[in-house]
């Protein structure tokens, strides 16, 4: 890691989802204050400054997925010479589905000091008003585009322990929602978050066979889902792995090596499995 050359850093800032008055104070004395603005949107950012009444001072360049990599050298010289360097992307939380992650990287790659001004996340604000399981969750960005890839992504979800949290464009929803439904079951609960904060805020809650219903009519806006964690997968039953270890022993295997792999392998007592098997299964 190189040695940091200024006392420049990285400020990664929150934006309002859609309600303007969820800015912090810290974001719009950041907006006045930094050197460098690099902006998902600049003409986004120019309606949210107004919206602030803060003008800022720095110079604002674009920062969106297509020139990234492009900008980053640039911005890793700007904050090696001692700039301010502050990141904002349309809405909420750089690096969440949004670009920034490559540039934190390059930053701590290069010891520069990163920091973050707290604020708005679609993915914790979709969570809290879900009523699902909130203890422990996961976020997955944007579901695949193509219908093999999904369904394959949502059969990876099926026994996740965990609330998910995910995107998705409103044109995809109902696809999405029916795929979901195909793969882990009608009944799996699950809740559609649009608009979040704006005017026409709307949270859908219901099994996903019944949203995958909704959403078919058409969705506007932008979307997070939070799917309800899933039911642990059921193991292999005693009687099934006792018929394992005695077909491996009919093979020539001895039965204390079958019995110590097959319990191994799922996951169950050596000794309760070779005793099992002992005694008659």
């Amino acid at each position: 890691m190189r040695p940091v050359s200024g006392s420049g850093r990285l400020v990664l800032a929150a934006t309002p989802l859609g309600d303007v008055r969820d800015a912090s104070p810290r974001l719009v004395e950041a907006l006045a204050t930094a050197d460098v603005v690099a902006a998902e949107d600049t003409r986004r950012l120019r309606n949210l400054a107004n919206a602030l009444d803060v003008a800022p001072t720095g110079r604002v360049v674009s920062f969106y997925d297509q020139v990234e990599t492009t900008r980053l050298p640039g911005l890793v010289e700007a904050l090696h010479a001692g700039r301010t360097v502050l990141l904002v992307t349309d809405a909420g939380m750089p690096s969440v589905s949004d670009p920034g992650y490559r540039l934190v990287a390059a930053c701590v790659a290069e010891g520069i000091a990163v920091t973050c001004l707290p604020g708005p996340s679609a993915v914790t604000t979709a969570l809290a008003v879900s009523g699902l399981p909130s203890d422990r969750f996961c976020f997955d960005g944007f579901p695949p585009r193509k219908q093999g890839e999904r369904q394959r992504w949502f059969a990876a979800l099926a026994s996740e322990p965990r609330t998910c949290v995910f995107f998705e464009s409103p044109h995809r929803l109902a696809a999405t929602l029916a795929d979901a439904a195909a793969v882990l079951g009608a009944d799996r609960r699950a809740a559609v978050c649009r608009e979040l904060t704006k005017t026409y805020e709307e949270v859908r809650r219901g099994g996903l066979g019944e949203l995958a219903e909704w959403a078919a009519g058409g969705v506007k806006g932008e979307v997070t889902v939070v799917l309800a964690p899933g039911e642990p997968a059921a193991g292999p039953s005693m009687g099934s792995l006792v018929a394992e270890v005695k077909q491996r022993v009919a093979d020539g295997e001895r039965l204390k090596s079958a019995a110590a792999e097959v319990a191994e392998a799922a996951g169950v007592s050596k000794k309760a499995l070779y005793d099992a098997v002992v005694s008659g299964g």
